[in-house]
């Protein structure tokens, strides 16, 4: 069983910048690719960035593409998403998922592991 928690979300005026972290612990975390998706209120959950197991690989959604950097430290099962330039529309509950594979997937259903989420508000 997988656990995964987030933190370092909070309130920042628009063009600010925020790191989140997230915290795994129970399977072997360099095994997984990981990945971070957000929900804004009466929207879906989508994808934000991912991260294959080794770091080799990441993929990011076009809205945050050279605003956002996701990063991961396998020796200390921590990923990271460094969020600058952040916009009112990047306002959301950020989540960090575990995926069932080593690919960095861009597809919600490829992911089985959730943490609880971190609130993002970002003011005009």
């Amino acid at each position: 069983q997988v656990q995964l928690v987030e933190s370092g979300g909070g309130l920042v005026q628009a063009g600010g910048s925020l790191r989140l972290s997230c915290a795994a612990s129970g399977r072997p975390f360099s095994l997984y690719a990981m990945g971070w998706f957000r929900q804004a209120p009466g929207k879906g959950r989508e994808f934000v960035a991912s991260i294959s197991n080794f770091g080799i690989r990441t993929e990011y959604a076009d809205a945050v593409k050279g605003r956002f950097t996701i990063s991961r430290d396998n020796a200390k099962s921590m990923v990271y998403l460094q969020m600058n330039n952040l916009l009112p529309e990047d306002t959301a509950v950020y989540y960090c998922a575990r995926s069932k594979g080593n690919v960095a997937s861009t597809n919600l259903r490829d992911y089985d592991g959730w943490g609880q989420g971190t609130q993002v508000t970002v003011s005009s």
